[in-house]
């Protein structure tokens, strides 16, 4: 468990001399054990007592890294089974595969559509993070791994469990750190050996978490300390009791043969029951998830529950405050008013371009919390919304004063005419309504 700030006081210098940026050593403990802070901001730490902490801070599970592009994937590092309690550290790999028994030129096409694989969502870009080069046993499989390599940046997964296959397809992509699959209780061994020899991380197949454990085991004392981890079932309730079980022996019981990220394997009679089951695994706790499809029905599901599971829930998804614009607007066009909240804001930005009326958006800065929530912690008030409007530089560019704000705070319009000067209209409760409210008030 994490330390208490008591306990990381203990180390501390105890001087009070305030260089770390707060008062107190007791008050810096505190924010180390809230994580706000880092060790290194204390320049009078010495070095056994770095030790101490650093050692005993280090996360049950381990973090190990796919890749060695700008694109590598770093999986594990997790040190809590409620993302409520810290946060979520690292968002689980998406992986697509690609069959070796594919022709030369269709792996590589395969290879650059799933690395052209992205999606917008609240105005930031998200795709897959790894190509899966399947062997299909037609002695292809060093070429497909060769030509998926070349096709892009993305990190790969070699999948094979005949040693002389893998090592033939690891002398093929050369460097590139790929995530070996999968060492098993027939192989271990010679994977482990490859795995070493290429500095690659090593995934672990096995018949349910006893035989794990034990195959783990025999990787660490043959030297390979970056694990991937595969419990071996593939029916849904099962790979959710595995998942648990895993990630509780390693955080809870520092079981330390299975405190390594794991890969989960989806399947279904359809896209949309796999991307259903891959869901679940990214909830609970699946460092990868490897599907065989491409279709974004399948994919933005996987996408949209990553994004919302490992957005940290003490720090929500925010757009910068100030003047922002939705088409061209220009010195007439309407002035809005809403929270910096990322999906607000967004939902606001879509149902404003469906009106097809260019605006000015003026965003408060209320640490991205929605409207309601934002009025209901008096972070969005006649103050907030007036010393917005003058901080942004709204009137060097409207020849007019009249801002609009969400009709769900109508209350607010009369004090935020005082606050500010402006003439506050009040808008629709739901932005749903602003085309419908462009229209009656004569906007175009």
């Amino acid at each position: 468990m994490a330390l208490s700030a008591i306990e990381i006081y203990q180390h501390l210098p105890k001087t009070n001399c305030g260089d770390c940026g707060v008062p107190t050593c007791l008050a810096f403990a505190m924010k180390l054990a809230q994580k706000q802070a880092s060790l290194d901001e204390c320049p009078h730490i010495g070095e056994e007592a770095a030790a101490a902490l650093d050692s005993a801070a280090a996360p049950p599970m381990a973090t190990i890294t796919i890749g060695d592009s700008s694109k590598a994937l770093k999986l594990g590092g997790e040190t809590v089974l409620f993302r409520h309690e810290e946060r979520f550290h690292h968002p689980c790999g998406i992986a697509i595969e690609v069959s070796s028994d594919l022709p030369a030129d269709e792996v590589t096409a395969k290879a650059k559509e799933i690395n052209e694989l992205e999606y917008e969502r609240v105005g930031d870009m998200y795709g897959v993070d790894l190509v899966a080069v399947r062997d299909a046993g037609n002695g292809s499989f060093g070429e497909a791994a060769r030509v998926a390599a070349e096709a892009g940046d993305l990190p790969l997964i070699l999948m094979s469990d005949d040693p002389s296959a893998m090592g033939a397809a690891l002398e093929a992509v050369g460097s590139g750190k790929p995530l070996i699959y999968a060492a098993t209780a027939g192989n271990i061994q010679e994977m482990a050996a490859l795995a070493k020899e290429h500095s690659c991380p090593l995934a672990i197949r096995a018949e349910g978490l006893e035989e794990l454990a034990s195959l783990s085991g025999q990787a660490l004392e043959a030297g390979v300390e970056d694990l991937v981890l595969d419990a071996g079932a593939r029916e849904a309730g099962q790979v959710l009791q595995n998942e648990t079980a895993i990630r509780r022996a390693a955080l809870n019981k520092k079981v330390r043969e299975l405190g390594f990220p794991t890969i989960a394997f989806p399947v279904g009679d359809s896209v949309v029951e796999k991307s259903l089951q891959a869901c679940n695994c990214i909830a609970k706790y699946a460092g990868i998830v490897v599907v065989d499809f491409t279709d974004a029905v399948g994919i933005l599901p996987m996408l949209t529950t990553r994004l919302n599971i490992y957005t940290d829930p003490q720090r929500p998804p925010q757009v910068p405050p100030g003047v922002h614009e939705i088409g061209e607007p220009g010195p007439d066009s309407p002035v809005l008013c809403t929270t910096n909240f990322s999906l607000t804001y967004y939902i606001v930005e879509g149902d404003v371009s469906a009106s097809k009326v260019p605006v000015w958006v003026v965003v408060v800065d209320t640490e991205g919390t929605s409207v309601l929530t934002a009025w209901a912690a008096e972070d969005f008030t006649a103050e907030t919304i007036a010393a917005a409007i003058e901080s942004s530089g709204i009137e060097e560019k409207v020849n007019h004063k009249n801002i609009v704000i969400p009709g769900g705070v109508a209350v607010l319009s009369g004090k935020t005419e005082e606050e500010s000067g402006w003439n506050v209209i009040v808008g629709p409760r739901e932005s749903s309504g602003i085309p419908s409210f462009f229209r009656q008030q004569g906007f175009s």
